[in-house]
């Protein structure tokens, strides 16, 4: 659950939606831009279902005591959510073993190798497993540049689309979530030195470089809870209950 504060009130959006919008951006990307077409529709798979792993525990939202609101996909119980990971790896590999891969190192890049937690070290040590049976299966499509280069195009599909949800729609670059504040992680030859966004308005965004074919629109859902009305007893119904919203947000190259 991605669940922004605001005053009395908390917007909260599922997980798997979240993890849709990631699908739709990556549909857009420019087909010059993307390596090895044939394996395009499998990467698009991977990108729109790397959150499913979360959809049963959104279902039914817990309250955390210590935040005062509902676990977020940040702070939920680990074991509940590496249980989740892996079920949901399960999942996109039964359609796709492609897919399965990188949600696999999508994953299994939340952790450090040298973690000392017994559960993360049995995670880590099952998804490495479970990569190296994948990668014997298909012996006759090895190759790691294009692998690497859909892992990182997972991976900010995932970081936009977060950019775009976690964010006060139309905010000032100073009072952006700190993670993507200077820009995204991921370099590519089409840009070495990363990509950033930034509020144009309340409707749109800019991203620079533009890896898309054309501006586009995504539709974001979301719920509204008011704070005083929550605990652990009732978050679930009401939550359940609550009718979903939608903001709509222009993604458009930078206007220079």
């Amino acid at each position: 659950m991605i669940v922004v504060s605001n005053g009395e009130e908390l917007r909260l959006i599922d997980q798997h939606e979240h993890g849709k919008i990631s699908g739709e951006i990556a549909k857009q990307m420019k087909n010059d831009l993307f390596l090895s077409s044939k394996r395009r529709p499998d990467v698009e798979y991977a990108i729109s279902y790397h959150d499913y792993a979360w959809y049963e525990l959104d279902q039914n939202p817990k309250w955390n005591d210590k935040t005062d609101k509902p676990y977020t996909f940040v702070d939920y119980p680990m074991q509940d959510k590496l249980a989740s990971y892996e079920r949901g790896i399960d999942f996109v590999q039964k359609n796709s073993e492609y897919a399965g891969l990188l949600c696999s190192l999508h994953y299994s890049s939340f952790f450090s190798s040298d973690s000392t937690n017994p559960a993360i070290r049995s995670f880590i040590s099952r998804e490495m497993d479970r990569r190296k049976q994948i990668k014997s299966r298909n012996r006759d499509d090895q190759n790691e540049k294009m692998l690497d280069f859909h892992f990182k195009w997972l991976q900010f599909c995932d970081d936009l689309s977060l950019y775009l949800c976690m964010n006060e729609p139309g905010a000032k670059k100073e009072d952006e979530v700190s993670w993507f504040r200077n820009g995204f992680r991921q370099t590519f030859a089409f840009a070495p030195d990363g990509m950033v966004a930034m509020w144009k308005n309340q409707q749109a965004i800019y991203v620079h470089p533009f890896p898309f074919k054309k501006m586009f629109h995504v539709k974001i859902p979301f719920k509204i809870l008011r704070k005083q009305e929550l605990d652990d007893h009732h978050l679930a119904n009401i939550y359940k209950d609550e009718k979903t919203f939608y903001y709509k947000i222009s993604i458009q190259p930078w206007a220079l």
